[in-house]
């Protein structure tokens, strides 16, 4: 699996790639973040591109976030129904393994045909 890059690709780079992808006869899943609250490595809008392979680009947070996002991908690419994925850590819990605070993250993977 290769890794995404630091920061999501402007523009339309995303469909651009997407577009390409498709036309290479791959499977392909787009990950979207739709909400933020609190902390969170990526905005509202912010885009993973995923291939059957685990090929990405884009972010749509990083860590082991990203981790379970390309693996939902890779669900709706084999005919799972898409989906509304919700990460989140109280403040608590954020001060508990170093952070500065909590946050939450809900993040929308569907495939592409």
């Amino acid at each position: 699996m290769t890794t995404p890059t630091d920061a999501a690709p402007a523009g339309d780079a995303i469909p651009e790639t997407a577009a390409a992808w498709r036309r290479e006869g791959r499977r392909i899943a787009l990950a979207t973040v739709v909400s933020t609250w609190g902390s969170s490595p990526r905005p509202a809008g912010s885009q993973l591109l995923v291939d059957g392979d685990g090929a990405m680009v884009g972010s749509v947070s990083g860590g082991c976030i990203e981790g379970a996002v390309v693996q939902e991908a890779l669900a709706v690419m084999d005919g799972a129904a898409p989906r509304l994925l919700s990460f989140g850590v109280s403040n608590e819990e954020a001060w508990a393994v170093g952070l500065a605070c909590g946050g939450k993250v809900e993040v929308f993977v569907e495939a592409v045909e």
